[in-house]
Parts: structure tokens; C-alpha cells; sequence
């Protein structure tokens, strides 16, 4: 779901990133209010956005070849709010496209609207409606379930306009090659099939896990003082411990091919025998610890873990920084 550079045209990353902007900014509003009145919140943001980024580590293969992985949005969205959640992943994929090279930088818009605006939102919009009802263990499943296939309908659609919207004279694609008639599909069974069902999984054993030990902590409970963030901590230690079953899955996700493997995919489905000129010469930015290898590692199980350990502690200590803003505004 991470869409990387120069499979969309610079124009569609600049309306995606307007898109997403109003959705980050009211977040950010509402999150600064809530620090005023509860400081709690500033450390939950760090194991949220830690939650999320383990989660996403965690691929699983799916017919055809490729994999695909879990978001958290609605999880965080019922733990902290949509409003925080929105923040906590937007944090987490910028994380991952600086220092990881995972998700493009051009591209960073479309990733956040889709996965820290679209997901949170829509998950805890049916979360909620479930949880009036008393049905809230339904709703965290319905909830995780559409989020994720909501998102994932955004993506194909995004990648899908490309051809139609940008392309040469002759009708020669200049960035993603596959039509809306192959990437809707193909972004929509994936995770109807699989990778929603994965969501739903992480979403439903953590929220009923924290419901049953400490049930003040869920977002719209009467306390949500997050008094007990220790059982978060040992959560988020227990997924980068098992971070490595990740890499267990071989292939890439649709639409985050590098240039090679795309390449041999457009020759051997005889769909084209040449790059599109926008992938070919687009932005190729190298990030330091490319696809969560550590330099200087030659394992790439420890490159894994060590990955997964770094960016824990750059979210844990963005929170300490988050703590200070609430101090000085309380």
C-alpha cells in the first residue's frame, strides 16, 4: 500500500497532498487541545506510531506472488482517537519513507491520505456506530475490516488514473503502466481476501486484550487517563521480537515494484517492453537504512530487528518532546 516515487505524475502527488493536508491540520488542532487537558496522550503517540510501524512489518504472502501487510489505523483510532491516530500513522510513513525507503517522498501525500486520513477515519466512523449499539467487539472488526479496503480502493484508483490522465502522444503510459481495470482488482481482492482478515486480527487481540486489562485506556472511555502505558510497552516489545516472521514473505506488494522487477513483470506478461519514461526518470532518492537493513549487518534478520528497535526510539523520543510541549502549556 506504500506507493512509491514515479508511479504517480507530480500533479497527483500535489493534489494528494492537498488532500491530505486538511485532514492533518484539523488532526493536529484537535490533538493540541487534547494535550492541554491530558499530557497522557504525548507518550501514547509514541507507542502508537510504534504500533503502527510494527504492524506494518509484518508481511504476508498473497496469491500471485506478492505480499501485503497490516495498518493499525483503526486499532489506534479506538486507543487514542482518529484525530491522534491520523497523526501517529502520518508520523510512521513519514519514518519510513526518510530513513527506511519504504513508500515514496513525492508520493508521501497520497500515502498519508490513504492510510493516516482515510483508515483511521473511516475504521473509527464504524467502530462507533457499532459501539452505540453495544456491539463494539463487531464494530472493532467491521471497523478494521472496511478501513483497511477503503484505503486500499483509494490506492488502485490512484494508481489506476495514471495511464488515463498521463501519457504520451500514442497513448504510451508515463508512469504507473496498469489501468484501473487491473489495479482496483488487484489492490481490492488482496485485501478483501487477506490482508483486511490480517487487520482484523491485529485489531481485535490488541483492543481485546486492553480491554480486558485496563478498559480506561480506550479512547471515549469515561477515564482515558493512559495510566497504564507500561502493558503497551511490553505489546510493542513482543512485536519486535517476532518483527522478523516479516520477512518469512517473499514478493513485493502490487504497485511497489522497484524498476527491475516491474520490468520483467510488463515483459513477461508481454504488456510493454520498456519502462514508462516518468518511473525511468523520476525522483531515486536512497534512504540510509533501505528495506530495513542496517549497514554494517550481515544478517539480515538482525537488520530486521535493529530497524524495528531504531524507529521505536525515534517515536518514543518524539513523545518525550511531545511531553514537554503539554507541560509548558498546562
Amino acid at each position: 500500500m506504500h506507493i512509491p516515487d514515479n508511479y504517480l505524475s507530480p500533479q497527483t502527488c500535489a493534489v494528494m497532498f492537498l488532500a491530505a493536508a486538511p485532514v492533518v491540520v484539523y488532526s493536529i488542532k484537535k490533538v493540541k487541545v487534547r494535550l492541554k487537558e491530558k499530557k497522557e496522550l504525548a507518550p501514547m503517540l509514541g507507542v502508537a506510531a510504534s504500533l503502527s510501524f510494527l504492524m506494518m512489518m509484518f508481511n504476508v504472502p498473497i496469491p500471485g506472488g506478492t505480499t501485503g501487510h497490516a495498518v493499525g489505523g483503526t486499532l489506534l483510532a479506538i486507543l487514542i482517537g482518529p484525530d491522534a491516530a491520523c497523526i501517529a500513522v502520518a508520523t510512521a510513513l513519514f519514518l519510513q519513507a526518510f530513513l527506511f525507503g519504504d513508500g515514496g517522498i513525492l508520493s508521501l501525500g497520497a500515502n498519508i491520505f490513504n492510510m493516516a486520513c482515510v483508515m483511521p477515519y473511516v475504521g473509527y466512523f464504524i467502530y462507533s456506530f457499532f459501539r452505540k449499539k453495544g456491539r463494539d467487539g463487531i464494530g472493532a472488526i467491521i471497523g478494521s475490516y472496511l478501513g483497511i479496503n477503503t484505503a486500499a480502493l483509494f490506492v488502485g484508483i490512484e494508481l489506476g488514473l495514471q495511464p488515463l490522465l498521463f501519457h504520451t502522444a500514442n497513448g504510451q503510459p508515463l508512469y504507473n503502466p496498469y489501468p484501473l481495470s487491473v489495479t482496483i482488482p488487484a489492490m481490492c481482492l488482496a485485501h478483501l481476501l487477506v490482508v483486511g482478515w490480517i487487520e482484523v486480527f491485529f485489531t481485535f487481540v490488541i483492543y481485546k486484550f486492553v480491554q480486558r486489562v485496563a478498559p480506561g485506556e480506550l479512547y471515549g472511555e469515561s477515564s482515558g487517563e493512559f495510566k497504564r502505558i507500561k502493558i503497551f510497552y511490553g505489546i510493542i516489545l513482543g512485536l519486535i521480537v517476532l518483527s522478523p516472521l516479516g520477512l518469512l514473505a517473499k514478493g513485493t506488494s502490487f504497485g511497489e515494484w522497484s524498476n527491475q522487477e516491474l520490468l520483467a513483470r510488463l515483459k513477461a506478461e508481454h504488456f510493454a517492453s520498456a519502462l514508462p519514461h516518468g518511473l525511468s526518470h523520476g525522483l531515486f532518492y536512497q534512504s540510509f537504512l533501505s528495506d530495513y537493513q542496517v549497514p554494517a549487518t550481515s544478517s539480515e534478520i538482525l537488520g530486521y530487528v535493529l530497524s524495528a528497535l531504531i524507529a521505536v526510539l525515534v517515536f518514543l523520543l518524539l513523545s518525550k518532546v511531545l511531553i514537554s510541549y503539554a507541560k509548558e502549556k498546562k
